[in-house]
């Protein structure tokens, strides 16, 4: 899984991957600090299932933390987009062929109102224009790739007489769509596909959105909640779009998790308060209540609830563990995997994530919390844990 960070110059972006990931990055006061893509772990945030079994996990990925779990998953982040990216404006086409691989965007949105949709210094700007300047770049660019092909494309698909959802995702297999992708945009947008070689050009510019919202799902991080103007813009912006919007405190969280690295803070990630373990001066005791002013107004700096929200809500996936009677493994390590699995996903889906040959042998699973035995079928919930047993 990959998820992409996005925005334009100035939103914050990079604080929120360096709060996210801990890997340094230069984070800086003008535009296009960022030019290649950083790509770094992020981590969602679960119960630890072994607690349940009075112990404590020893994961061989991700980290446990006070009885929590955090499983990792990639996260990338992009020179900053601004309008005309899709015509190779700024970064635009580095950009663009930098996000092709991302299953889902998340897009973070400055709420100062202090820089303008190109990074640079103003007032009373408004974050919504953010938000449709990045929905016309990601749409011109499905738009774009689309009309390089169709002519022929479209010809060669009726002559041949393909099925039109398999050959549009053959074809554009490199910007991650598949076969439901198509067919879920397809019926939802009643588009005519006996004959797409007739479509014009607005019918394809709307195909090519529908497919854009479908394969790159977003939800947006509305950032820098704790300014001034941050607050009554996050509800403007909130009342305008239906994506999922959660306010964020990206400089709060890496100073968090920054003091905790150094021992200076207990802090868990998504929580709503920390632990203060060493003296401090008077300048750090400010900064740190000034965070947790915040953090008591919104429930956390948001950072960790983007993160879960774009891997539980948006994409639909779920962890589960694989486990046996024991818990442990030969070497003694307690529940060491958990696995993100797309929600749906059954009991011989996930045997076969394991090993091909322990799906192909696949008999049963026993529910590690019930000792229940479950059948091929069975549909996995958020936090099972699973043991599989083959012939």
């Amino acid at each position: 899984m990959l998820i992409g960070l996005i925005g334009r110059p100035n939103s914050g972006k990079s604080t929120f991957f360096k709060a996210a990931t801990l890997i340094d990055v230069l984070i800086a006061n003008y535009p296009f600090a960022t030019i290649k893509p950083n790509r770094g772990i992020a981590y969602v945030k679960i119960k630890d299932l072994a607690v349940e079994f009075g112990k404590i996990s020893n994961p061989r990925e991700g980290y446990v933390k006070k009885g929590n779990r955090f499983v990792p998953f990639e996260l990338m982040d992009v020179a900053g987009l601004v309008a005309g990216a899709s015509e190779g404006k700024g970064l635009g086409n580095e950009f663009l062929s930098d996000l092709a691989a991302a299953d889902a965007f998340i897009h973070v949105v400055d709420m100062s109102g202090e820089y303008d949709g190109e990074g640079k210094p103003t007032e009373g700007y408004n974050p919504g224009n953010d938000i449709r300047i990045i929905e016309k770049e990601l749409d011109l660019w499905y738009s774009g790739l689309l009309k390089k092909v169709w002519s022929v494309f479209s010809r060669n698909l009726e002559m041949q007489k393909q099925k039109f959802e398999s050959a549009i995702a053959r074809q554009f297999s490199g910007l991650k769509v598949n076969e439901d992708d198509v067919r879920h945009v397809v019926l939802k947008g009643k588009f005519n596909i006996e004959k797409p070689s007739s479509w014009n050009n607005e019918e394809l510019f709307r195909f090519a959105q529908a497919l854009r919202k479908a394969t790159k799902p977003m939800i947006i991080a509305a950032n820098k909640i704790d300014t001034f103007r941050g607050p009554e813009n996050f509800v403007k912006v909130k009342e305008e779009f239906d994506y999922p919007i959660v306010p964020c405190f990206s400089d709060g969280e890496l100073a968090l998790r920054e003091a905790d690295k150094h021992g200076v803070i207990d802090y868990i990630p998504g929580e709503k308060s920390f632990e203060i373990k060493k003296e401090l001066g008077e300048k750090q005791k400010n900064a740190l209540n000034a965070i947790q002013k915040v953090m008591d107004e919104f429930g956390s700096t948001g950072i960790q609830e983007v993160l879960n929200k774009v891997v539980f809500d948006v994409l639909q996936y779920i962890c589960i563990y694989p486990a046996g009677a024991k818990l442990s493994d030969s070497k003694g390590n307690v529940l060491p995997d958990c696995f993100l699995m797309k929600k749906g996903s059954t009991a011989l889906d996930f045997a076969f994530k394991l090993h091909t040959d322990i799906g192909r042998d696949f008999v049963k699973a026993i529910d590690i919390r019930t000792k229940q035995a479950v059948g091929k079928d069975y549909v996995l919930k958020h936090c099972d844990g699973l043991e599989i047993l083959t012939k």
